[in-house]
Formats: structure tokens, sequence, C-alpha cells
């Protein structure tokens, strides 16, 4: 006996989360399956998710997009990290990286040598020992050579910089090439069945009535689906997130076209610099108890680098997760399924996971518990996790100079996070548990870069010879350096490659 297979397949927003979802669907699923989208103008998006990491060029390839293509379309950059301003201490700054830091030895992690080193004063600072944070100091990209082995240039790890409603742009052609059909207008009903409460149709204004077996909810926070219909109860994390709103505004151009995100720690949050090759996009996500909506703005517009290209937008949100993702016949993926502030540029990375374990997950008619409970269980680890990682940017500093940091600093943080904290300050032990996203080499160059100092490293990092370890810390950062010297600066990379045109 056949299953019986799921046939209509509705996606309730449109955005970044809309067509993403509905370009990943379109490329994997049968011909016989019909994608149906409907979005509102009234809806818009959230518009802050330009920034990303390595991971989206999966997602790009599993679409076979050309990324040159991509590029120009979205007026992309280059993205090599993200540069933290004022977060340990003011005046302090660091870049985490994407890739490698340093290069294996033996059986012991390069940051136990380094560590070694640095107690002595025989080594520089981190970030001279990775190409990723090296290079974009000097304004330097490239793609990665995996042809040259053994070099720095084969460890360069990228991710993207864009124009997120041009992105969405992009793949709502991507799309609809592949049948998927779209609907413009806004919802006011949804209906049910009964008994089980599954949803059957959603009605727009206009009247058009769409049905489906099974309903995408991508409309941002309003979870039209997840929350106002199927009532899943929200998570509130502001407890250890204090953030809670943003202004954001495009600038222009200015200075040289850093191969970065930048966020600037300020008295009540933080400020997002994203430069593209058409504007510059910034942000001041805040925290509304400590700061108003009025200084925000000031702030902003004082520390842009060009001149603003539009009025200051108010966004505000709640920083926590959905409890469950997926409900009956109903998955939520993007912002319905919970908000996290773009300090690591996660967003657009939890649309790419939440479409791949629907991938894995997709069901039946049926929709078996079983399945249901793994998708949520999963989804669920991954958030967790990722919001530890954003929790310690606050936790782990110095500053004392506003009500501000002062509660972050002496906050309460998740048992999950201190616990990575403990054995970090003990001897630099860094374990990444599972399927988390941010690798022990992240965690590395943010808890060193927000000033905690391990009391200890591992001891075999001592049996090598300390004119041997001097040598071979040398030999790296030299590489590196000349590595960088070669490499082209970004934007003579982007004329050569992927230049969009101008309008």
């Amino acid at each position: 006996m056949s299953l019986d297979h799921v046939r209509q397949i509705v996606i309730v927003g449109g955005g970044t989360a809309g067509w993403m979802s509905a370009a990943a669907l379109a490329k994997l699923l049968p011909p016989d399956c019909r994608i149906h989208l409907v979005e509102s103008d009234e809806i818009g998006s959230i518009g802050v998710g330009e920034a990303t990491i390595p991971n989206i060029k999966n997602f790009n390839a599993a679409l076979e997009i050309d990324e040159d293509e991509f590029i120009r379309a979205t007026q992309g950059t280059f993205k090599l990290g993200i540069e933290f301003v004022n977060w340990g201490a003011l005046g302090e700054r660091y870049i985490h990286g994407f890739g490698k830091v340093g290069q294996e030895l033996d059986a012991v992690a390069f940051h136990h040598y380094w560590l070694r080193l640095q107690r002595e004063g025989l080594a520089s600072d981190l970030g001279d020992y990775s190409i990723n944070t090296a290079a974009p100091q000097h304004a330097k990209f490239m793609r990665a050579r995996p042809d040259m082995a053994g070099s720095p240039l084969a460890d360069i790890a990228s991710a993207f910089q864009f124009d997120a409603s041009l992105y969405a742009r992009f793949l709502r052609g991507y799309a609809e090439k592949r049948g998927v059909l779209r609907s413009q207008g806004k919802v006011v009903q949804v209906q049910q069945r009964e008994p089980d409460g599954h949803i059957s149709a959603v009605r727009l204004d206009s009247g058009e009535l769409i049905a489906g077996d099974f309903f995408i909810d991508c409309s941002g926070m309003h979870a039209l689906l997840i929350a106002k219909t199927l009532q899943i109860g929200f998570e509130d994390w502001s407890h250890w997130l204090p953030c809670d709103r943003a202004v954001a505004v495009p600038c222009e151009s200015a200075g040289p076209l850093l191969p970065l995100t930048r966020a600037t720690a300020h008295s009540a949050g933080w400020q997002w610099r994203i430069p593209l090759q058409h504007r510059t996009g910034n942000g001041h996500v805040y925290a509304s108890r400590f700061m108003g909506d009025a200084e925000a703005s000031e702030i902003l517009l004082r520390h842009l680098d060009g001149k603003p290209l539009a009025e200051p937008r108010l966004i505000k949100f709640q920083p926590g997760r959905r409890e469950r993702c997926w409900d009956k016949n109903c998955v939520a993926v993007g912002l319905s399924s919970g908000f996290l502030e773009p300090l690591e540029s996660t967003s657009i990375h939890l649309i790419q996971t939440a479409l791949a374990r629907l991938v894995s997950f997709f069901p039946h008619r049926g929709f078996d518990a079983a399945d249901i409970e793994e998708y949520n269980r999963q989804s669920q680890f991954e958030v967790e996790r990722i919001r530890d990682f954003i929790i310690l940017h606050y936790k782990a500093t110095a500053r004392d100079d506003s009500p501000f940091w002062n509660h972050c600093r002496l906050m309460d943080v998740p048992a999950t996070l201190q616990r990575k904290m403990d054995l970090y300050r003990s001897n630099a032990r860094i374990y990444r548990e599972g399927g988390e996203l941010f690798a022990e080499l992240s965690w590395l160059q943010v808890m060193n870069g927000q000033g905690i100092r391990p009391t200890g490293y591992h001891p075999f990092a001592d049996q090598l010879p300390q004119d041997e370890a001097i040598a071979f810390m040398a030999n790296v950062k030299e590489v590196i350096a000349r590595c960088v010297k070669v490499m082209p600066t970004q934007a003579d990379f982007i004329a050569q490659h992927c230049a969009a045109v101008r309008a």
C-alpha cells in the first residue's frame, strides 16, 4: 500500500524566509507537488538579515545558483568574519573570523601553544594567526584556493553580505521559474478542519481561498499560523538578552570595502555596519528599558560613515523561541519560529537549517507524531546553543560604564553556557556538543576577544621545546602575512568578478 503524499503546500509570507522556502522546495519536490506562496505588501520584512555565515554557500550550491550571478543580483559583498568593537572593554576590538586559526601540530590544538607563549610575551594577537582575521584588516579578499593544499589561501572561509530584499526577489524569480504560484493579498481567515484542528485553507482579502495539505508559516513576528491560529506559546529570553528594539537606516558607502560585518557596542546595545556594493546597512540594537527610541536613533545617525539614505526605521522584537516550531500540519520558518538578534548573523542560517530539517522529515499526510517531535527537539537544541553563544558576548565583559553593561556582566546565564565558560577558564578546553552551529574556534575567538583568560592550558603543549614553539608560531604568522600581501582588495575582486550593474 502506498502512503498518502503531501501534494499541496501553502507558504504564508514572502520575504527571505518565504522565498527561501519556496525556492528550496521547488528544487527538491516532484512536479506533481503544488507550492503556493501568499504575501502581502502590508507586512514588510524585518530587514536586518543582510549578513550571513559560510553555511549559506551550501544552500546556494544545493539550488545550483551561480555565485557571481547571485552577488551581482543582490548588490552583495563578501565576508570573512565579524569585527567586535568595545565589547570586552571600551577601546578594545577583535575579529571573530571564519575558518582556521593557526595550524595543526601533533595532538594538541593550536591555541594551547599560543596561550603558552603569549603568557611569556612571545606570541602576538590571536588574530595574526588566521587568514580570515588578518585579511579584513587590509580590506583584502579572494576565494579559497583548494588546489593550494597546505597554504592559508586554501583555508579562506567566506560568507556574504547582501540586500535582503534583493535576495528575496532573486529567489522569487528562481522559484516562479520552477512552478511556484504566488498570490498577493492579506490573509483574513485561517480555516481549520474538524476534529483535529489541522489547517485546511487560508482566505485572502480578495476572497481567494487557498487550500493545502501542509502549511509553512513565514509571516514573521506576526506568526499568523503557528501562534494566532494554532496557539503555540513563546519562551521569552529577555532576561538573558535584554535588547528588544532596533533602529535601522542605510547610508552612502564610505571608506574601503571591508570584507566583514562590524558590531560596535554602545551604552545600551550595539550598532551593526554591513557594507554592500551600493550602500552600507546600519542599525542600532538596544534595550528599551535602558535607552529611549530618540536617543537610540541619535546615536545611530551620529556614528554613520556616510550620508543617511532614509529616515531611521524602528523595529520592535522579543527575544526567544516558539515552544514548538512544528504543530499539526504547520511548520514555522524564520521569525515566526522565534527571534535572536543578528549579532552573529544567524537569522538566515536558521531559515536554512529549518528547511534542511523539513526536507529530512518531510511528512506524509498522516503527519507522524514521532517525526514532528524529533524535528522540534532538534530545532530547540540548535537555537538554544546559538542563544548561549550570543549571550556570551554580553556576559563576558569588563564594562561597568552603564547600567546596561552592569546588568549584563552580573546576570546569571544558562547552565549550558556557564559550563563552557568554566571549562575554558580552567585549562582552555572547548568542546562542541552534537550538532551545535558554532565550532570550537568560534568559541575560542569570542571568549578570548571578550577577555576571558584561562588559568592554564593543555600540559602537552609544554612538551615542545620553547625555541621550536617560537619558530612554529612565527612561521604560521609570517606565512599568513605573505599570503595577505598578495591578495587583491575586495573592491578589486568584485570589480573583476561580480560587480553589480549601477542604476
